[in-house]
């Protein structure tokens, strides 16, 4: 990887947007898994030290996936125990590289761009519901959750309206502040102190947001934000306490089908993950740069092997992270190499310190970029674009919204699916007509399947009597059987109805 010393500025910028958008999103789809907190923060790590330098994808970023969370907390329930479960993510991260091998990202390239575009534009509005009641201080369900119905009972919606019933002023406060220095800090502060430029945006706003959380308790009760709204990292008090967070896997489940299986779920659901977060993050992309998908499953598939041998969660590439690394200015893979290194100093050095960030400043930031992802600019290019690309790319929008990500996905990819059949069965021909000599030539398209055979039907019933019919097949490469069986059978009605019909061949 050559180091361009021009853009590390940027990139060490938007490392750390991502290191702190990261960092609760790590516990909270740990917690939400059933697994050791711990196990979240190392699987931020090696996605990005380990899969951010193996990976050729340029500003995507890897860590534990929220998709994923249902399964793991499964699993492990299923397996007796998370060292057992751990077992599982090496032999996913050994599937992933058999893909990468055989490969299977190619995948990757059938993804509609209008579900891909819905993906970006339902992840935004899921980031702006799912962060409106952490921004009030209602934390009642795990960062990252990226699913309508919530384990916590609610749902997107009726947790908004929890959230209001539950407002902790403290929170309330911060969140305007960070509001306040997000939009102001770049356009109007550091324009008239440009040396106020070093600092980053997203920086000042944890920091106001720590002093906040340590001077408010002298001031009034009802400003103190509590414990449960802070961020809340495991502590370790010495050098040997760290490394007891670590787990190892315990693979003396390997002769049972049941490992296996839950090793070809993570795996391939993973996968899917990851290369639909791979167009994704392309798209986003401002040069717009192709990311090899089979490299991409690679640099998975070691990042998960070696996450699984040192007890983290598995990961996938995450539009989340990865959106709010290309938001924030990011030039290359050294944002993401970086936000990793922050996760582990953070982990090692200074939790106490970060313990005390209020998970209100990271909701506003989640917010804002939620609202880049979904402009209302994006809706109008894709209502332009007409309905065959606007219908799917609203269904995926709700699909996400009501359901998850992945069936969000597979409602667009159904829709989209509804359209080419319908303009394949509006496509299977065309018709001229020569009204002088009372004659009919059926022009057949390159390819006509037995999805045409009703139209085709409809427009042979139609033929007058007593008149001249063509069949041009010469534009034909291919015709279904069910289609040829229907121009032999016509021959019969011809003669009946005196149509003079030829079939013109190349």
């Amino acid at each position: 990887m050559q180091f361009n010393f021009s853009d590390f500025k940027a990139d060490f910028s938007a490392s750390i947007v991502v290191f702190f958008v990261a960092l609760p999103l790590c516990l909270g789809i740990a917690l939400a898994s059933g697994a050791p907190l711990f196990s979240g923060i190392i699987a931020g790590i090696i996605g990005g030290i380990v899969v951010g330098g193996i990976s050729q994808s340029r500003l995507g970023v890897s860590g534990p996936a929220a998709g994923l969370a249902a399964i793991v907390l499964v699993s492990i329930k299923d397996l007796g125990g998370f060292e057992f479960f751990l077992a599982a993510v090496v032999i996913a991260g050994a599937f992933q590289i058999l893909f990468a091998v055989m490969r299977l990202g190619k995948i990757a390239q059938y993804f509609p761009t209008a579900v891909i575009k819905g993906m970006l534009a339902g992840i935004g509005i899921i980031i702006i519901l799912k962060q409106i009641p952490h921004a009030l201080g209602y934390d009642a369900d795990f960062e990252g959750d990226e699913s309508f119905l919530q384990p916590d009972g609610e749902n997107t919606f009726t947790a908004i309206f929890s959230a209001f019933e539950h407002i902790s002023i403290g929170a309330c406060i911060v969140s305007i502040l960070t509001i306040v220095i997000l939009l102001s800090w770049d356009k109007i502060i550091s324009k008239h102190l440009p040396v106020l430029k070093i600092i980053p945006a997203t920086l000042l706003s944890v920091l106001v947001g720590v002093a906040y959380t340590m001077l408010s308790p002298s001031i009034s009760a009802e400003f103190i934000i509590e414990q449960n709204h802070l961020v809340d990292i495991p502590i370790a008090s010495n050098y040997k306490d760290f490394i007891y967070q670590f787990s190892l896997p315990n693979f003396s489940l390997i002769g049972e089908s049941k490992l296996w299986i839950v090793a070809a779920t993570i795996a391939v659901v993973g996968s899917i993950e990851t290369l639909l977060s791979v167009e994704a993050t392309d798209k986003l992309d401002p040069i717009k740069q192709i990311t090899p998908p089979n490299r991409e499953l690679l640099a998975q598939g070691v990042g998960n092997t070696l996450s699984g041998l040192i007890g983290g969660l598995p990961m996938t590439q995450v539009i989340v992270r990865s959106s709010a690394n290309i938001q924030s200015g990011a030039k290359s893979k050294k944002s993401a190499i970086l936000h990793g290194f922050f996760l582990l100093f953070a982990v090692a050095f200074v939790a106490p310190f970060l313990n005390k960030i209020p998970l209100a400043v990271l909701a506003v930031i989640l917010i804002l970029i939620g609202y880049k992802l979904a402009k209302p600019s994006l809706f109008k290019q894709m209502y332009k674009a007409g309905w065959s690309q606007f219908i799917p790319f609203i269904s995926t929008i709700i699909g996400i919204i009501l359901l998850d990500l992945l069936k969000g996905i597979g409602v667009g990819i159904l829709v989209s699916i509804v359209f080419i059949l319908y303009k394949s069965y509006k496509n299977s021909h065309y018709v001229v007509k020569e009204n002088n000599e009372g004659t009919k030539t059926i022009h057949l398209a390159e390819e006509v399947t037995f999805m045409n055979k009703a139209k085709l039907l409809e427009e042979l019933s139609n033929v007058a009597n007593d008149s001249n019919l063509i069949v041009d097949k010469t534009k034909n490469r291919y015709l279904d059987y069910d289609v040829l069986e229907i121009l032999e059978d016509f021959k019969v009605t011809a003669k009946e109805k005196n149509i003079n019909y030829t079939i013109k061949s190349n």
